[in-house]
């Protein structure tokens, strides 16, 4: 029996525990895509499954309010796939591992998933429910999300009746999302040569136990970022104790602040003692200038007893330590407008090493269009400068918030009927797909909202269970107030 067979929402939780044993990596999401469609047929509802893969399925008002509006639940099929380097773990077929902690459900070293799989269940449950009061439903599920909106970028059209929107992706109860950021990625290639080495000793590097985090949501806590902390120790112990590249590869996804990061270097063996306290004293003041933010902090120094590889020639090593050290990572702009809120940010996000060239990967984000388009030509001229190539592929829109958005009212009167408490709302600098949809669907109302649920996209994400509940309650009061 699952631990959460007893949890309420019955529903909701039956069909996250279902997702939680489904692979749905982004761009992987065939087989979970194939469960929701089975569930549209046993339901005996309406559905469409479209060429990328997006499901939607409909459901009919309940009886006497079949001609109340359309209203879409959407959420998204994908999850980030992160795990924790010692966890032994298969995304590709491996079910998630659930673990109870108080109030809160998490997963044993790995990403959860409730980043969307509770909303996905939400949407899931009330497909299923007959005893509620509604208008017409239709579910939205779309896929690869995480990579880029790429379901709701490829969705017809032409494909929804409803124009009223309740986005199922937010994570902070009785908080709502009613605008985001749009996003770009940069892809640079740094061609590089190699020579024989002049070392003789061979270490492994490894920086690990960093939080890494939502690089949207989490950006602005100034969390230590481990491509370029690494890169940092590299370019200050080279100017004391000269060392040669190997290799360095580290982050994964373009949407989560990388964690962890290992490089291979070759020295000279008789300084391997000075090499080693020079990482002591270094790393000790990374902990010190990171620790509000970063408790846990680890790093090793491995001798390696293998053949020595070639390594990066002088200029190449050079041009790379340069081009990662300019590439800025973080909150780049306030808004001007909205208190608090990241208008521009960029995460230097992955970094991966052949013999031939190294590869690195940013996300830039803003809620001004004008300003993510600098960032593109700015981390283009620095790839230039650097002699890299650079692919901007296109990116995508953000929401411009609506505070005259009737769901919204419909909203914050639902939840003060449910709570007792009064709602929130916020514009958020995260990307959500309603930037995409609204601007395929002209006259699409919406709001984002949904339980609690934190560091999404690390191997520390948890879901407060309590508010599944109240969020679920949320939804059927919101659908019964428009129906």
């Amino acid at each position: 029996m699952s631990v959460i067979s007893d949890l309420e929402p019955k529903l909701v939780w039956k069909y996250f525990d279902a997702l939680r044993k489904i692979p749905r990596p982004s761009g992987g999401e065939g087989r979970v895509a194939d469960y929701v469609v089975s569930v549209a047929k046993k339901l005996g509802l309406e559905y469409v499954k479209d060429k990328t893969g997006n499901v939607i399925i409909r459901k009919p008002g309940s009886p006497g309010h079949d001609n109340a509006p359309t209203v879409v639940l959407q959420g998204h099929l994908d999850m980030v796939c992160e795990k924790n380097s010692d966890k032994e773990f298969n995304f590709n077929k491996d079910p998630i591992e659930l673990v109870i902690d108080g109030d809160w459900l998490t997963a044993d070293g790995t990403t959860l998933g409730a980043d969307n799989g509770i909303g996905v269940a939400t949407a899931l449950a009330i497909m299923e429910d007959d005893s509620l009061v509604h208008g017409p439903v239709e579910a939205l599920f779309t896929v690869d999300e995480e990579r880029g909106l790429v379901g709701a970028m490829t969705i017809s059209a032409d494909a929804l009746k409803g124009r009223i929107m309740l986005n199922l992706d937010s994570e902070d109860l009785g908080v709502f999302s009613i605008g985001c950021a749009g996003g770009a990625d940069s892809h640079f290639t740094l061609p590089v040569n190699r020579k024989p080495v002049s070392g003789d000793k061979l270490l492994q590097l490894h920086l690990s136990g960093l939080r890494g985090g939502h690089s949207g949501i989490d950006i602005h806590e100034g969390r230590g970022n481990a491509v370029k902390i690494l890169n940092r120790l590299l370019y200050g112990v080279n100017k004391e104790i000269p060392l040669e590249l190997v290799t360095i590869n580290g982050g994964d996804k373009h949407n989560a602040i990388p964690r962890e990061i290992k490089a291979q270097v070759v020295i000279d063996g008789s300084k391997t003692a000075a090499f080693k306290t020079w990482f002591d004293k270094a790393i000790e003041e990374i902990r010190m200038e990171f620790s509000p933010v970063e408790k846990n902090i680890t790093f090793s120094a491995t001798e390696l007893n293998e053949s020595l590889p070639l390594v990066l020639d002088e200029k190449s090593q050079s041009v790379l330590f340069a081009l990662i050290f300019a590439l800025p990572h973080g909150p780049l702009a306030m808004s001007r407008t909205i208190a608090g809120l990241v208008e521009t940010s960029n995460n230097v996000a992955a970094i991966k090493c052949d013999e031939k060239s190294i590869s690195i990967h940013c996300s830039g984000r803003s809620s001004n269009d004008a300003a993510l388009q600098a960032l593109q030509d700015k981390l283009a001229a620095i790839g230039s400068l650097a002699g890299a190539s650079v692919e901007q592929p296109e990116g995508y829109p953000g929401w411009m918030p609506n505070l005259d958005s009737k769901i919204l009212q419909v909203a914050l009167d639902a939840y003060k009927q449910v709570t007792g408490k009064d709602a929130k709302y916020e514009a958020i600098h995260a990307g959500l797909e309603c930037g995409l949809i609204g601007e395929k669907f002209p006259g699409m109302d919406m709001i984002s909202f949904g339980p609690t649920i934190q560091h999404p996209h690390s191997p520390d994400e948890r879901v407060n269970i309590p508010t599944v509940d109240s969020f679920y309650k949320h939804t059927l009061k919101i659908l019964e107030i428009l129906a």
